[in-house]
């Protein structure tokens, strides 16, 4: 892809640095807000309020809604990739790491080729393909047994951390859902639409769970709000509008590398800021399973390819 025109090399490495920290500090950002928030009351504000900046943003704009018939594409894939993913990683996180987390959320790229049916025979007949497939689930299977067991007795942690991976599998299948149907409206609107559906639906999936029960706005940690500005500003505005910007400027093969970069920035963080424990097989794990990503992503890099994943966060 080439750019239209000549942009800053400080504005490029500035929206790199957004999807490769910013997007990997999310996590930890998390952990914070659930220091007050329920998972899901913090998933549902964290959306509403970044939807309706963004729709607000646009409409200023003079743009207009996507077509009605696109509509319920968006909102659908919304509710799947940011309430069924990042949603359930909220939740997961009451229970496991935020570097676990990451760890696990960064084998998308490997179900992704699991679930797009319609290219199985390009990707199962190209070697580097088959054996980074093998080598991540290896990695995966490396993590459930040896990087989880060890650090969280509880059973909640295996269930949590397969809740994570089951997330991962509904983001893609969400970021399928609108590829190739964005219609004429922009990415920005489309996101809104997105990030408002998420919101109401996690707002549903908080009431079903009862978790406005014994909850107050009046008892809420500074720490907890500063982690929900935080997801609102960095993480569902800046970060995901630079990786939006990159797209038009940048090969999608290069900035697929954020998927590399998360979980290191997610483990490091949480080792860092809230002392999280992180054990040699974890370490292995994430290794094994980022090795696997890159042998899946070298047809991609040989040709300046992509590995077609949408994002939103």
């Amino acid at each position: 892809m080439k750019a239209q025109k000549t942009v800053s090399p400080l504005l490029v490495a500035f929206a790199f640095f957004n999807i490769y920290v910013v997007w990997g500090s999310t996590y930890l950002a998390v952990i914070f807000g659930l220091k007050s928030f329920p998972p899901f009351i913090l998933v549902g504000l964290r959306y509403l309020v970044a939807g309706l900046l963004m729709l607000a943003w646009c409409k200023i704009k003079g743009e207009e809604l996507p077509e009605r018939k696109l509509l319920w594409r968006h909102a659908l894939s919304g509710t799947l990739m940011l309430v069924g993913g990042t949603g359930v990683i909220a939740w997961a996180e009451q229970y496991i790491s935020s570097g676990q987390a990451a760890i696990l959320v960064a084998t998308e790229p490997l179900m992704l080729l699991i679930i797009d049916r319609q290219r199985w025979k390009e990707y199962f007949s190209n070697k580097f393909i088959v054996s980074g497939l093998i080598i991540g689930f290896i990695g995966i299977f490396l993590f459930l047994k040896l990087g989880v067991a060890p650090a969280h007795q509880s059973p909640m942690a295996l269930i949590a951390s397969i809740a994570v991976l089951f997330g991962a599998l509904l983001w893609i299948i969400g970021s399928l859902i609108v590829k190739g149907n964005t219609g004429k409206s922009s990415t920005a609107m489309n996101s809104s639409v997105q990030l408002l559906a998420a919101g109401v639906s996690a707002t549903i999936v908080a009431f079903c769970k009862s978790e406005q029960v014994g909850f107050s706005f009046n008892n809420i940690a500074f720490e907890a709000w500063a982690g929900l500005a935080f997801l609102i500003v960095m993480g569902s505005l800046v970060a995901y509008q630079s990786f939006v910007w990159l797209l038009s400027i940048k090969p999608p093969a290069i900035i697929s590398t954020h998927t590399y970069v998360n979980p290191v920035v997610a483990v490091f963080l949480g080792w860092l800021f809230i002392h999280e424990n992180v054990n040699t097989a974890q370490l292995l794990s994430l290794i094994v399973i980022l090795a696997g990503i890159l042998l899946v992503n070298v047809p991609g890099y040989l040709k300046k390819g992509k590995p077609e994943i949408t994002e939103a966060a």
